[in-house]
């Protein structure tokens, strides 16, 4: 099974990025800080139905691949979303409207929207976002369980299926030509115009307080990982998008374990590298494109400014990957005999580290041995039924059936 991903290493990109990563404390407590997890672990732990995703032990791909472990975060349980973005954009909607209950004079938390004490308040109030899907849907639920209005903008090549996930939380879903960043610009001009509040979980200037919350949410699924490894992780793979996923992860561990923390490599599509290309041309890059990539959720050309500050110089190894080899990872993780349904967005790592260690070149690198033990976050689940059973082959409720 390893060895199909070797011909793709002639369509993988690297940029090594050793020459700039600096090691060190941590000191971007500005943006995101362990304080600024237990504030949104004390909220995000106390919601309904929340509950701790499993950790998955690759143990024979670990052996198939010569190094000591490899632990991959299975986040298709995370709550009725199955995404981690469940953890972000509602924690930023619930900071939203606490921050505004606050402004009228009323301490209040997650508990008191969810029972719904103020929503002669909160239900006058409108969030909105751009999305590839799984944000947006986050946004989408956090407003309904919170109490405000959703306002939604898709791009032209965000599935049916996704725009009715989000659609079926209530929110009004607008699709616009495009792609995803054209969605950004679209939905901030009219979020300025009709009084809306963004909630993005990309920061550019001028806005930055809602994507730190966004990010914050992120970290609790890197708490949970670490503690269920108990071991330290020596690699820590990454999927790309606009980097926040990537920046939340990376500031937890760096800031946990300060100058003895892993080594960092980002994973990206083909047609949507602008970390990859920014850590190039050593400034934030913009691709351009219709950045389209079975990667659905990772479909971005514009870098958050503030994640990039975070992995700029803490990122060892930057690679683009083809899409070709998403579908055979789905695939394999659903084969386990405990399988793992994977979105197409959630393999990226797994398919990135497959492909490189083929490369005794890029394993020296990264310094990959025996001895590595790797953490590849997984970020979804089938959050696109329809996508998922195409690549498959089956339901994830056939996958599951023979658990």
């Amino acid at each position: 099974m390893i060895n199909e991903y070797k011909k793709y290493l002639e369509n993988t990109e690297f940029f090594d990025n050793s020459a700039n990563t600096v090691k060190g404390v941590y000191a971007h407590q500005d943006i995101l800080s362990l304080e600024g997890f237990e504030k949104a672990s004390k909220e995000i732990t106390s919601w309904d139905e929340y509950s701790v995703t499993p950790l998955v032990d690759l143990e024979d791909m670990a052996k198939q691949t010569g190094v000591s472990k490899l632990f991959y975060k299975n986040e298709h349980y995370r709550f009725s979303l199955k995404s981690f973005k469940a953890l972000g954009g509602a924690y930023a909607v619930a900071n939203l409207l606490i921050g505004k209950l606050k402004e009228a004079g009323i301490d209040a938390n997650s508990n008191d929207l969810l029972a719904g004490t103020y929503s002669d308040i909160t239900n006058k109030i409108t969030v909105s976002c751009a999305t590839d899907g799984n944000h947006g849907k986050s946004v989408a639920w956090g407003a309904s369980n919170f109490g405000c209005n959703c306002e939604i903008f898709i791009h032209s090549h965000v599935s049916v299926s996704r725009e009715k996930e989000i659609a079926k939380y209530g929110a009004n879903v607008n699709r616009i030509d495009g792609n995803y960043d054209d969605s950004v610009h679209i939905a901030d001009k009219t979020a300025a115009e009709k009084g809306y509040f963004t909630v993005s979980d990309t920061s550019y200037e001028g806005y930055t307080e809602v994507p730190k919350d966004v990010m914050q949410g992120y970290t609790i699924m890197v708490d949970e990982a670490l503690k269920q490894m108990a071991c330290k992780p020596t690699h820590v793979f990454l999927q790309g998008g606009v980097g926040g996923m990537a920046a939340a992860v990376a500031s937890f561990i760096l800031e946990t374990y300060g100058a003895d923390s892993p080594i960092f490599v980002m994973i990206e599509p083909t047609n949507a590298d602008c970390l990859l290309q920014s850590a190039k041309n050593g400034v934030p890059t913009v691709v351009h494109g219709d950045l389209d990539t079975v990667m659905a959720g990772l479909s971005c050309g514009e870098i958050s400014m503030l994640a990039w500050e975070i992995l700029e110089n803490k990122t060892k190894g930057f690679f683009s990957i083809p899409d070709e080899p998403i579908a055979e990872v789905m695939k394999y993780l659903a084969s386990l005999e405990e399988p793992v349904v994977a979105g197409e967005s959630a393999v990226a790592g797994l398919a990135g580290y497959l492909i490189v260690q083929h490369s005794s070149e890029y394993r020296k690198a990264l310094e990959i041995d025996e001895n590595s033990k790797i953490l590849f976050l997984g970020t979804e689940g089938d959050t696109d039924a329809l996508v998922y059973e195409q690549m498959v082959g089956k339901s994830s409720a056939e996958v599951l059936a023979k658990a």
